[in-house]
């Protein structure tokens, strides 16, 4: 599971990732959003309207959702499930609330959590994107200071200050060599800190 505040560099980082270790095959979410620009159905997103998320929800067909920035997003509970029965590592690309949810599930499951630099790098990557308007990014600038707390819930925490050293930094992580990137590591607490503050 990999989760991050909007404009960290989470999706890129997975995409990379995934480029590294080829064995990793993504779970492709579920999502009552609109596509950005460029995006694909089922390679992005299984784009669905409210009403079918809300059918799916209720008949169980979700390993976890939640609602994020007006939108609901969920994963298939049976791509995953058939992905483990066949020893299939499965990345999930998911926010906290998704995550809390999955571990009480899948308490084998390996959490990352991507901070930012900086608030301002931040700022700068979500304007960087383009496809928001200015008082979306405002109000992801606003949810991200409470998305970033939950940051010690996670086994592991990337900063994503430069590109190369983060993604090298998740494939030790993938690959069972990411102990030096607990979220428990000396000085990560006061960094956190700063970044909320």
């Amino acid at each position: 599971m990999i989760a991050a505040p909007s404009g960290a560099g989470k999706t890129s980082l997975v995409r990379a990732l995934m480029e590294r270790i080829p064995a990793l095959a993504f779970s492709v979410s579920f999502t009552t959003r609109p596509p950005r620009p460029n995006e694909v159905d089922g390679r992005d997103y299984f784009f669905v309207s409210p009403e079918e998320f809300e059918r799916m929800a209720q008949a169980g067909e979700f390993l976890e959702h939640a609602r994020v920035f007006d939108n609901r997003y969920g994963t298939g509970r049976a791509r995953v499930e058939a992905a483990l029965e066949a020893g299939q590592d499965l990345i999930l690309e998911i926010d906290w609330q998704g995550a809390r949810q999955v571990r009480e599930r899948l308490p084998e499951a390996i959490d990352i959590f991507i901070l930012p630099p900086s608030r301002a790098a931040l700022e700068e990557r979500l304007r960087a994107r383009r496809s928001d308007s200015p008082e979306v990014i405002a109000r992801r600038l606003r949810d991200s200071v409470a998305e970033m707390s939950h940051w010690a819930e996670f086994r592991y925490v990337v900063v994503n200050d430069r590109f190369e050293q983060a993604l090298e930094d998740m494939a030790a992580i993938a690959t069972g060599r990411g102990e030096a990137l607990a979220a428990d590591r000396a000085g990560l607490a006061a960094f956190a800190a700063r970044l909320l503050d």
